[in-house]
């Protein structure tokens, strides 16, 4: 059985990730780590920012919305990603197609206990779907809208859903249903309706990004495939690292693994995978410093994270888990950096890496602070260490 080291696992990181900044395109640096993580929308620039030093704004929201090689959409965790086209119909099929049945599910129950206004009448998973019928109708005639425009089209839209409990907060069935039809696969999302850094954005018709619909996977292959893809990035590694990026059960995991030729390996004593004939022997990249953004894929790919942090981890996490921006050389998270009101991107070195990674830290938060132009970036989920940089 082979043995990788913690050291083996951060040189891989730095190579297949484009950690030293050397991707040539949004799209290879999307690959890199097979999907970008969009929770936070400013997040998606910086993350292929960060692994592309060449590249601006403008040529990440050009792969995005001109060439439309890579696609947001809501799959494992019901989290947000920037997938690459290509893997869309697979994603779909693994994920967020039974995502989508269990928010149908949830939202007919919301529907059923807490009631609306106005009421309705009759079936309500019936009501449901007409409404997304009449939703898909109005966006297909517009081309593009948001939520709002929308609800002009099918005012069905507007309904409000009556708070059950005083901790429920006032609502109408717009959002939750477009969330829906998106799980569904039947709209996408598309530009940002604001600046880049908005959480605001517009929906476009399924058919406007496939003609001819999403290619059609079966499940059980498209989940392989998924996590073949997965290894692919971020192995070798434990399985329980598999089971928590995709939020699926031990036995859904074990059974995508067992359609997949598999090599088990030692990781440092800890039982772990690798796709077999993989290749996993790569000569160590010259340090460099990486700015990497809040929830960006590298980190946020893993369940155990002990190995690449070279630092106490506690200040980089909020209270939910979700890890701010990191400063890393070598593969290792060194420190943090934070952008102020002014614009001022301020970067903080904690571990003791050598007298020059501090200034090479420094330079490396000067160029951000010039490519952003000014914009203020502040991730959506703030961390003590964020924070304390920014007061």
């Amino acid at each position: 059985m082979r043995t990788f080291t913690a050291a083996d696992r951060r040189a891989l990181l730095v190579r297949r990730h484009h950690l030293t900044g050397d991707a040539a395109t949004p799209e290879q640096a999307t690959r890199s780590v097979l999907a970008l993580h969009a929770t936070d929308p400013a997040s998606v620039y910086l993350q292929v920012l960060a692994r592309a030093r060449d590249l601006t704004i403008a040529d990440v929201q050009a792969a995005m919305y001109d060439r439309r090689a890579l696609v947001r959409w809501m799959a494992m965790r019901r989290t947000l990603f920037v997938f690459p086209r290509e893997i869309v119909p697979v994603v779909q099929a693994a994920a967020s197609t039974p995502l989508a049945v269990t928010l149908r599910r949830r939202l007919v129950r919301m529907l059923e206990l807490n009631g609306t206004e106005p009421s309705i009448a009759g079936d309500i998973g019936a009501w449901v779907s007409e409404v997304e019928r009449g939703a898909h109708a109005g966006l297909l005639a517009r081309g593009t809208a948001t939520g709002a425009q929308l609800s002009t089209d099918e005012p069905r839209l507007r309904t409000a859903i009556v708070p059950r409990v005083k901790s429920d907060l006032a609502q109408n069935v717009t959002s939750i249903l477009l969330t829906l039809m998106s799980a569904e696969g039947s709209i996408v999302r598309g530009t940002a309706a604001g600046e880049w850094t908005t959480r605001l954005h517009r929906w476009e018709p399924l058919e406007h990004w496939w003609p001819d619909g999403l290619p059609v996977v079966e499940q059980a292959e498209a989940q392989a495939s998924l996590v073949e893809e997965w290894l692919r990035v971020f192995g070798p590694a434990p399985v329980s690292d598999i089971e928590w990026w995709t939020g699926w059960t031990k036995t859904a995991v074990r059974a995508a693994l067992g359609r997949l030729a598999i090599d088990e390996v030692d990781l440092d004593g800890e039982p772990g995978v690798a796709l077999a004939g993989a290749e996993l022997d790569v000569e160590p990249a010259p340090p460099a410093i990486t700015l990497l953004p809040a929830l960006d894929p590298t980190p946020m790919g893993y369940k155990q994270r002990g190995w690449f942090f070279g630092v106490d981890p506690a200040p980089h996490f909020d209270t939910n888990g979700n890890l701010g921006p990191t400063v890393w050389w070598g593969g290792e998270i060194v420190g943090g950096w934070a952008v102020a009101a002014d614009g001022e991107v301020r970067v903080k070195v904690v571990a003791d890496r050598g007298t020059d990674v501090p200034a090479l830290a420094a330079a490396a938060g000067a160029s951000l602070q010039e490519r952003l132009g000014g914009a203020l970036v502040k991730p959506v989920f703030r961390t003590p260490f964020e924070r304390a940089l920014t007061a």
